[in-house]
């Protein structure tokens, strides 16, 4: 597969991620897919836990699809070379208050910049990596200080 058909199977994921359908995970994905981004318990399912996690809903500790389709790219840019594809940027969001990483976040508005990386295998994704600046949504949201003073 060319770097341009895994930045089209990346976007798909994107939808999915945004609030689509979970089942097309089994399409875009391998059946040993890896989401490093997921807490270990999760992690270590794969796939299903990647399912888990996205069905979770606001009420759950484990964080799942807080606001569907609410986070939205405000720049973009995807880097993409052999089997990889890197998309970083900001996206902003609207968090609906409640538990992430173990701190309460009061409900607001919010931007941060992220990071993900995908890694390919015969046209579908085999592992997702994400980084984000969640301290820095925290920040903004109220629920921890800044380092500044």
């Amino acid at each position: 597969m060319s770097a341009s058909d895994n930045k089209a199977v990346m976007d798909r994921m994107n939808a999915v991620l945004e609030g689509g359908d979970l089942n097309e995970l089994d399409e875009i994905c391998t059946p040993d897919f890896m989401n490093h981004a997921l807490v270990p318990r999760l992690r270590e399912k794969g796939l299903a836990g990647t399912k888990e996690f996205l069905s979770a809903g606001a009420a759950s500790s484990l964080g799942g699809r807080k606001d569907k389709g609410k986070s939205t790219w405000l720049e973009r840019w995807v880097v993409a070379e052999g089997d990889l594809v890197v998309e970083y940027g900001t996206r902003e969001g609207s968090w609906p208050g409640g538990t992430f990483r173990g701190v309460d976040i009061p409900p607001g508005p919010y931007t941060r910049d992220v990071a993900f990386m995908y890694r390919f295998v015969d046209g579908r994704i085999a592992e997702r990596w994400a980084i984000r600046d969640d301290p820095g949504m925290m920040i903004q949201l109220g629920a921890i200080g800044s380092a500044r003073k």
